[in-house]
């Protein structure tokens, strides 16, 4: 695919693929191949992070319509060869992250996929797109297990910072865009409504309490973890890969 079309983004915004989506693959091998390959570039481009998820939940038992899904990211992979993450020296040492979560919206387990990433400074440091272990009743719920879910790599991230001998003294922020998720975080009510989460609940009110983290409302426009969650229209999906730092290196001095 050296001579493809280059696609504008990995994915598109249609209804995710279902497991009994086309017809399924006479030989998986290149498509098990691909995905594994892809898979390693992700460590580096988080703006493929959420469309690979995708390919790889179907690994198992790949069809035609995951393999065309397959052939796009390779297609915006072909026209983006020169982008990667851009780190640049940075005077802020706060971490701010964000979150989001795409409620019930596998269409074969309706099961949430959740996406985060975390910024030390101007720098993004980590990312993940992953679907959710268990079913959620509620778009709050969703929401706040994907908030449990950066709070805790928010943690790891301050110990670490720690053993280096640079602990941070802010509290680190988290932007979410479900205030029914936001309320709980500051202000839990212990009903029938939220026993099933309880343990996401005091784990995440335990480190406000701390003024470890502060959990904060952010529009749904400016929710850069979008692109770990669900397919975006080009000029979103572009404007959210710069947010990450993935673009084109700055131009070399000619002759190096």
């Amino acid at each position: 695919m050296e001579s493809c079309k280059p696609s504008a983004t990995p994915i598109d915004t249609k209804a995710k693929l279902s497991e009994t989506s086309g017809v399924p693959l006479e030989d998986p091998t290149v498509y098990r191949s691909l995905a594994g390959a892809l898979q390693y570039l992700t460590f580096t481009r988080p703006d493929l992070t959420y469309a690979v998820q995708q390919i790889c939940r179907h690994m198992h038992a790949p069809r035609t319509d995951h393999y065309q899904a397959l052939k796009r990211v390779l297609r915006y992979v072909q026209g983006t060869l020169s982008h990667g993450i851009i780190i640049s020296k940075s005077s802020v040492s706060s971490l701010v992250s964000y979150t989001d979560a795409d409620w019930a919206g596998c269409p074969d387990t309706r099961r949430s996929t959740s996406g985060y990433c975390v910024y030390l400074g101007d720098n993004i440091l980590s990312w993940s797109s992953k679907r959710q272990t268990t079913l959620s009743r509620s778009s709050a719920e969703a929401e706040y297990r994907g908030v449990a879910n950066v709070v805790s790599e928010l943690c790891w991230v301050r110990n670490l910072l720690l053993e280096l001998h640079h602990p941070l003294t802010r509290a680190s922020i988290v932007f979410c865009d479900n205030v029914s998720a936001i309320y709980l975080a500051g202000n839990p009510v212990q009903h029938q409504r939220t026993k099933h989460i309880e343990m996401d609940i005091h784990f995440v009110r335990e480190k406000v309490a701390k003024g470890l983290v502060r959990v904060l409302h952010v529009p749904s426009r400016f929710q850069i973890a979008d692109i770990f969650t669900k397919g975006l229209p080009k000029i979103l999906f572009e404007d959210f890969r710069s947010s990450l730092n993935v673009r084109e290196p700055p131009v070399s001095t000619a002759g190096v």
